[in-house]
């Protein structure tokens, strides 16, 4: 499989655009903002959107949602405690940030789904902590984590915003270790990507899971 990582808007979040060997249909995974630059990037792959895929419904990963769902066509999968932000995204917008607009969620996840979408297998895990319904893609046949806001490569995602709590995203960040393969590699809504069994030994805050 392929991923592409274009880091967009003044709070670099990570969109990732992925697809499988051989596909020209690709998913595009939190499109945060610069929808013009993520549609015209597809145009260049000459890769066709099969399908948009949130991790949670902060404005830095959705704000190009629905100029891109709109030109593309495709299908909006939005973890389902979070589809009235989507909907509403202005309200939770920082102050000088956006306006951005707001989009109705056209599939829901709750986790525990198994997506079959652009050549790929996914397993939705529902992470919750960092937002109350934020969920990660997991792509077992590659090892391979779409983390959102989860885990980053020495750090863990806030948790001081709104429905955020810091011993859940930490039980989410351990379901994640305990599942999945320590070479899973993880694509996460910011900063570089990292490995699981990396993080497992060097990231300071998962020191208390080992408690």
């Amino acid at each position: 499989m392929t991923a592409r990582c274009f880091t967009v808007g003044p709070l670099q979040e990570n969109c990732w655009i992925v697809h499988g060997d051989g596909s020209d249909r690709a998913l595009v995974i939190d499109p945060g903002e610069e929808a013009p630059r993520l549609i015209a990037a597809l145009d260049e792959l000459g890769l066709e959107t099969e399908a948009i895929l949130l991790t949670h419904t902060h404005f830095d990963h959705v704000g190009a949602v629905a100029p891109l769902a709109r030109h593309t066509g495709a299908p909006v999968y939005c973890p389902e405690l979070e589809v009235p932000v989507l909907k509403d995204i202005n309200s939770y917008v920082f102050p000088g940030y956006g306006p951005f607009e707001g989009y109705d969620a056209d599939e829901t996840l709750a986790g525990g789904e198994q997506l079959r979408l652009a050549g790929l297998e996914l397993d939705v895990i529902f992470t919750p902590g960092h937002s109350p319904g934020h969920v990660s893609f997991s792509v077992p046949a590659h090892e391979l984590l779409l983390s959102g806001d989860v885990l980053f490569a020495g750090s863990v995602g806030r948790t001081d915003l709104p429905g955020g709590d810091h011993a859940t995203l930490l039980n989410s960040i351990a379901t994640l270790l305990d599942t999945l393969p320590d070479a899973t590699r993880v694509l996460p809504g910011h900063l570089g990507a990292t490995t699981l069994g990396r993080e497992r030994v060097t990231n300071p805050f998962l020191h208390e899971l080992a408690r």
